[in-house]
């Protein structure tokens, strides 16, 4: 039942958030028409607002907005359709969902594969420095997660493009063509989120060691392995899955710098173009879709929470 609310709660959630990106988009300066024609005459100015209905109130436009996003085709089925003002400059004679179709995929499997690289990293890195605190490993693993959160992607990218494409030749630039294009931009990705991993499991296996069960393990000479995986291990990692709904977002949204730097035909260059050539529709189209991702693996988040901790009650 309370998943069933949370996913009744997305519908109006997602109308709040349509209404407050379809009002900002249309509050910034410029209009969808400055880049590709000549300052025109006051009246040309009105007939072509008239023609896109950008002349209405802002309310009217929006409610255009939503009736638009379903009709009636000729067969009497309802299907999606463009809202009325959906062309993009760049990419002409296309809606939002020929956009999503064409640029999800890849930024999905880019914040997927960049997800596995940081969990594959962070994890054990956190939980060799917790079973090794105040050893070498430990400093060497804190000192390495702390670059790691402090280099940015916007960095970490172009750096290794110079190393790894540029002076060794050992992968390609850009472009997402093989299995040999994901390595680079994989990693500059992931690499943060490594390091937050990181931090999070040494700081939740450092607090279940000091746990009562935990010790009184130990007192009845249960080894040091053992009491680490079998029984610190599995709470410990729970702050990791908190973090991994909000994670999967972060990894979407901040694959549009490394979709740039790189060149992947993702949703980055369109969230990009269309803020920067006022594309309304494809803003407010993406806005809404990454909302609904992020409520969406929220709940897959819970949910995975009460498997991995039977004590989490949700009602």
């Amino acid at each position: 039942m309370y998943f069933l609310k949370r996913l009744l709660g997305l519908i109006p959630l997602l109308l709040v958030i349509s209404f407050v990106a379809f009002v900002l988009v249309r509050l910034t300066p410029g209009s969808p028409f400055d880049r590709e024609r000549k300052p025109a005459s006051p009246e040309v100015e009105r007939a072509v607002k008239a023609k896109f209905h950008l002349d209405e109130p802002i309310w009217k436009q929006y409610l255009r907005y939503l009736g638009a996003l379903w009709e009636k085709d000729t067969d009497g089925k309802w299907h999606h359709a463009a809202p009325s003002f959906d062309i993009s400059l760049r990419y002409r004679n296309h809606n939002v969902s020929d956009i999503v179709a064409q640029g999800l995929p890849i930024s999905m499997m880019l914040g997927g594969l960049s997800f596995c690289f940081a969990m594959g990293i962070g994890i054990p890195l956190g939980f060799i420095t917790a079973a090794r605190r105040g050893r070498w490993e430990d400093y060497a693993g804190g000192v390495s997660a702390v670059l790691m959160v402090c280099v940015p992607g916007l960095v970490v990218g172009p750096a290794l493009v110079m190393f790894f494409a540029i002076q060794l030749r050992w992968l390609p630039v850009a472009l997402w063509i093989s299995p040999w294009h994901v390595i680079l931009p994989t990693s500059a990705l992931g690499l943060y989120y490594s390091g937050r991993i990181a931090r999070l499991m040494r700081e939740g296996m450092l607090n279940t060691m000091k746990a009562e069960f935990i010790t009184a393990a130990r007192a009845k000479g249960l080894g040091e392995n053992a009491l680490l995986l079998k029984h610190a291990f599995r709470l410990a990692v729970l702050p990791v899955v908190s973090y991994s709904g909000p994670l999967l977002a972060d990894l979407l949204t901040g694959s549009f710098v490394i979709e740039t730097i790189f060149q992947i035909p993702g949703l980055g260059p369109h969230f990009v173009n269309s803020s920067l050539n006022s594309d309304y529709t494809v803003t407010v189209g993406l806005a809404l879709l990454y909302a609904a991702l992020l409520v969406v693996l929220n709940l897959v988040v819970d949910f995975a929470y009460t498997l991995l901790d039977p004590r989490v009650k949700y009602e």
